[in-house]
């Protein structure tokens, strides 16, 4: 599998958010004393977690995309889709105040070797935090620019030891109505909790990691705090955010919109531009802070595999992408 090394982007034109650029500058000035290359591990065991907290990080394996700008703080963490917490842009800022994302515990089970329950501190601890930045592409045609901070999905996974039988990961949202306003009372958008999943290749993908942070920080509440799947090469619906569950199998897992909606939105949900969405066309998207919102948006054409196509397009030899859209 080829390595990713897209040309180097200078981290001055990577991300104009000033407390990203003092949060590196303080990280460079540790790793220079050797205090923070000491570390096993990116939290401090016994530490308290809360939303927004600066978290220590190591420069991940992949460069940021060479050929667009990092999308600003202000529109990832105020244009987003959590329909726990309703289905305008703003709602999840709005209506996840109440949400509380620590502690938090999350099981993985099913085809392994050793089923357990994982916290989130234990986690934090366990594995260095590193810098992903990442395209994201929205089904509904807009996109973003995002710099997580993620763990490797294969390397929470072979903590339980999957077995050689499974084939997949089934991901499962926490059920938390007295939290989340729009899984309780009527015309709730769908059906919960939120269910996802994955070909057990795909999640142990190297590009494919749980993020647990968002511009060097602790995920917030309408970003999927305080742990969500990042598959960058596919559409955000795969994206499942605030997971208490994984499971392997050998069986696919259903997906909560193709559940939904199976003619509009399937299992894989790779990002192709030439297959349109029944609705709309997929062959261009727009670029959310770059001149608006989705509406007002630069307009640019989709890259297929978002991208990421000399990394993953392997995994999908021989298959109809139209028919396994």
């Amino acid at each position: 599998m080829s390595a990713y090394k897209p040309p180097h982007i200078p981290a001055s034109q990577i991300t104009p958010e000033h407390l990203y650029l003092k949060r590196r500058t303080l990280l460079a000035g540790l790793a220079a004393g050797a205090t923070f290359a000491a570390a096993p591990g990116a939290f401090a065991a016994g530490e308290d977690l809360s939303q927004g907290e600066a978290l220590k990080t190591v420069e991940g394996p992949f460069p940021a995309p060479a050929d667009r700008k990092v999308t600003g703080f202000e529109d990832i963490t105020h244009y987003n889709n959590f329909y726990e917490f309703g289905t305008g842009k703003e709602d999840p800022y709005r209506n996840s105040g109440e949400f509380q994302p620590y502690p938090w515990t999350f099981e993985i089970d099913g085809m392994v070797q050793k089923p357990q329950t994982v916290d989130i501190e234990t986690l934090l601890t366990k594995f260095p935090l590193e810098d992903r930045t990442y395209r994201m592409r929205c089904v509904e045609a807009w996109s973003m620019v995002i710099p997580w901070v993620g763990i490797p999905l294969k390397s929470i996974l072979d903590m339980a030891e999957p077995t050689g039988s499974a084939k997949y990961v089934a991901f499962q949202t926490v059920v938390r109505p007295d939290q989340m306003p729009r899984q309780r009372g009527f015309g709730q958008p769908m059906p919960w909790p939120y269910v996802e999943g994955l070909r057990l290749d795909e999640a142990n993908h190297p590009l494919t990691i749980i993020a647990v942070g968002l511009y060097g920080k602790t995920l917030l509440n309408q970003n999927g705090a305080p742990m969500r799947l990042v598959v960058p090469w596919k559409y955000g619906f795969k994206g499942i955010k605030s997971i208490v569950k994984m499971t392997l199998t050998d069986k696919q897992p259903p997906n909560s919109w193709n559940l939904l909606q199976p003619s509009e939105y399937g299992f894989y949900a790779n990002v192709n531009p030439d297959v349109p969405h029944p609705r709309w066309s997929q062959a261009s998207e727009r670029v959310i802070g770059e001149g608006g919102g989705f509406f007002g948006g630069e307009r640019i054409p989709t890259l297929k595999f978002n991208g990421y196509g000399d990394e993953v397009a392997s995994l999908y030899s021989g298959m109809d992408l139209k028919a396994n859209y």
